[in-house]
């Protein structure tokens, strides 16, 4: 450290106090140790030479600048598909495809069979309603036509019957006689003319026993007789039989054929 001369100090003001300034006082050389008359060209070796603790500590040197980052370099473009690879892409495209539609086929095949196994139960049902019930109808019907026939058949026996053997009505008699109840008393037999004879000779003991009485009539039939009494009726025509006969059958049909 240099020390300026006392010509140049700073001067105290003219008439002031001496105090009022740290420069005011004189400092004898005496009390001065280490200084030094400073020249212009000081700044030399002797810097060195000034106490560390006169020295102004040098400035931090400014960090080096941080390296630029190197750009980053561009990926490089892909290489496109060689020609195996696509032709292995178009296989196994095709291959998947073919699967696909296979199984999308079985599934549609599947459904196909259930639909069409449902029609067909649902019209062979419905077939074989209309064939059972055209079955019954057809069964009524010889049914119906069995009856008539069987009917047409027994009149036409029946008839042949009496006129083969005309003494049957004797027989025919005497069940309608014994059929009138014990209590009846006027009884009367009436029967056709021609039978008269044949029902005397064949049910003369029933007659005998009921005290009935034998009367022709030409409204009756040959092979029916009719008997009234005081307690009711017997109709044992052979017209009145033979519808309750057929009846019996299902059948309307006189035993007298209408003109």
């Amino acid at each position: 450290m240099t020390i300026s001369s006392k010509d140049d100090l700073p001067r105290p003001p003219a008439g002031g106090n001496r105090s009022a300034s740290a420069y005011a006082r004189f400092i004898p050389r005496e009390e001065l140790q280490g200084f030094a008359a400073w020249r212009p060209d000081s700044f030399g070796d002797d810097f060195n030479e000034i106490p560390a603790s006169l020295r102004r500590a040098p400035e931090p040197a400014p960090p080096p600048p941080e390296p630029e980052p190197m750009p980053e370099a561009e990926p490089a473009a892909p290489a496109g598909p060689t020609l195996e690879e696509v032709q292995a892409a178009v296989a196994e495209a095709r291959q998947g495809g073919y699967q696909d539609g296979y199984r999308d086929g079985l599934v549609a095949l599947e459904g196909f069979k259930q639909s069409f196994a449902q029609q067909m139960a649902a019209q062979i049902g419905q077939l074989v309603s209309a064939f059972n019930a055209q079955i019954d109808t057809l069964e009524a019907e010889l049914a119906v036509t069995v009856a008539a026939t069987a009917t047409q058949l027994a009149r036409q026996v029946v008839r042949a019957e009496v006129a083969a053997r005309p003494e049957l009505v004797a027989r025919v008699a005497e069940e309608a006689v014994n059929a009138v109840l014990l209590s009846a008393r006027h009884i009367r037999v009436f029967v056709h003319p021609d039978d008269l004879p044949l029902v005397a000779a064949g049910a003369a003991e029933a007659l005998e026993a009921r005290g009935a009485r034998l009367m022709p009539s030409a409204q009756m039939q040959r092979g029916g007789c009719l008997i009234e009494s005081d307690v009711g009726r017997i109709d044992a025509r052979i017209d009145t039989r033979w519808t309750q006969a057929a009846a019996v059958l299902g059948q309307d049909m006189p035993y007298e054929d209408k003109a």
